[in-house]
């Protein structure tokens, strides 16, 4: 199995640069083909979140429904699967960083009772536990 790069996940999710979507379309395609699957590390997906944000502007629920879509692509293996899932479902109804709520699902799939952190507002999130 092979992994992918967050330039990668960009270039597919935003078609920015043409000629490099098409390649990896044609490798999604062959990989899939070959009924392979290319595995999609946990920090590919923090690291698209923030491109995603910061550089392509693009909205929270674009991203989310983005990162839904890719959940369900046969040809990905996430890492964290399941952590990333509860990111997509713990990011409704609230503007909590998503950034913050992937770092917190993580923590809790790998059997953590909370994250500490001087962060204000990530705190208020269930996962977290503010330092003073």
């Amino acid at each position: 199995m092979k992994a992918i790069d967050t330039n990668i996940l960009i270039r597919f999710l935003t078609g920015d640069d043409e000629l490099q979507a098409q390649k990896v379309y044609a490798i999604f395609k062959n990989v899939e083909s070959e009924k392979k699957m290319l595995f999609v590390p946990l920090l590919v997906i923090l690291e698209s979140i923030w491109v995603l944000e910061s550089v392509y502007d693009v909205s929270r629920t674009e991203i989310l429904e983005s990162i839904s879509e890719l959940l369900l692509m046969p040809v990905l293996k996430f890492d964290q699967h399941s952590a990333v899932q509860q990111l997509v479902y713990s990011a409704q109804g609230n503007k909590y960083d998503l950034s913050d709520l992937l770092i917190a699902q993580s923590a809790k799939i790998n059997g953590c009772e909370s994250v500490l952190t001087f962060d204000k507002k990530a705190s208020q999130f269930k996962l977290f536990e503010i330092i003073n």
